[in-house]
């Protein structure tokens, strides 16, 4: 099966076609830009380009994956609605994927370890993994120094940023890949399961809040 994988919840600009079967995920061809002020100027121009550069068509697509975070809420969004529109426009599945489960699926090591990704505000969304990748632990949000796990393997951009802080290995896998997104959704996508609803992992209360209501003016 052709799947379409998307992801704008790092600074990375993330499309790609992958041929997924129950043995085998291979990426047929991927856009990847790192700039986080660019998803939504640069996501249509990469699926389109993914597309042509594996020779395949849009209309050719069985299901597509989608990474939902944890990401800031404008980049996210940019990824979250376009595969929805694709998935709507061409009447596909739409699957769902923790973006840190997808940067896990592309680490090779032998303990269990963390993935830890920018938050912005100097905070970071992490979770933990066992060593075959499979998530024992969040994911959470939190300051770098108060990231309360005691593995010391570490992947994701937001252990390079503050490695100083965190004091731990570095793994050599920083974002969600064509490859990791479609690896995480492989069981899934394959089953013809009815995907999980397409909800964003914030993790974080909304800084917008509603209006209280109007005080009364009295006249003394």
């Amino acid at each position: 099966m052709l799947v379409l994988a998307i992801d704008t919840a790092t600074p990375a600009v993330t499309a790609g076609v992958v041929a997924v079967e129950p043995e085998r995920v291979e990426v047929l061809a991927e856009r990847v830009t790192l700039d986080a002020r660019a998803h939504g100027e640069l996501l249509t121009p990469h699926v389109l380009e993914a597309v042509g550069g594996a020779g395949a068509a849009l209309t050719g697509l069985g299901a597509i994956v989608c990474g939902v975070g944890p990401g800031p809420y404008t980049g996210l969004r940019a990824g979250m609605v376009t595969a929805a529109a694709l998935g709507d426009g061409l009447g596909i599945p739409v699957y769902p994927v923790c973006s840190l489960d997808a940067i896990a699926a592309g680490v090779t090591v032998d303990e269990p370890f963390l993935v830890v990704t920018d938050a912005r505000r100097r905070e970071v969304y992490w979770a933990a993994y066992a060593a075959d990748g499979t998530r024992t632990d969040g994911p959470h949000v939190s300051v770098p120094a108060e990231l309360d796990s005691p593995l010391r393997a570490v992947a994701g951009h937001g252990a390079r940023q503050h490695a100083a802080v965190l004091g731990r290995r570095l793994l050599d896998h920083d974002h969600p890949t064509p490859h990791g997104l479609a690896t995480a959704a492989r069981d899934a996508v394959l089953s013809g399961a009815e995907p999980e609803p397409l909800t964003p992992l914030y993790l974080r209360r909304p800084d917008a809040a509603e209006p209280g209501a109007r005080k009364r003016v009295t006249v003394s």
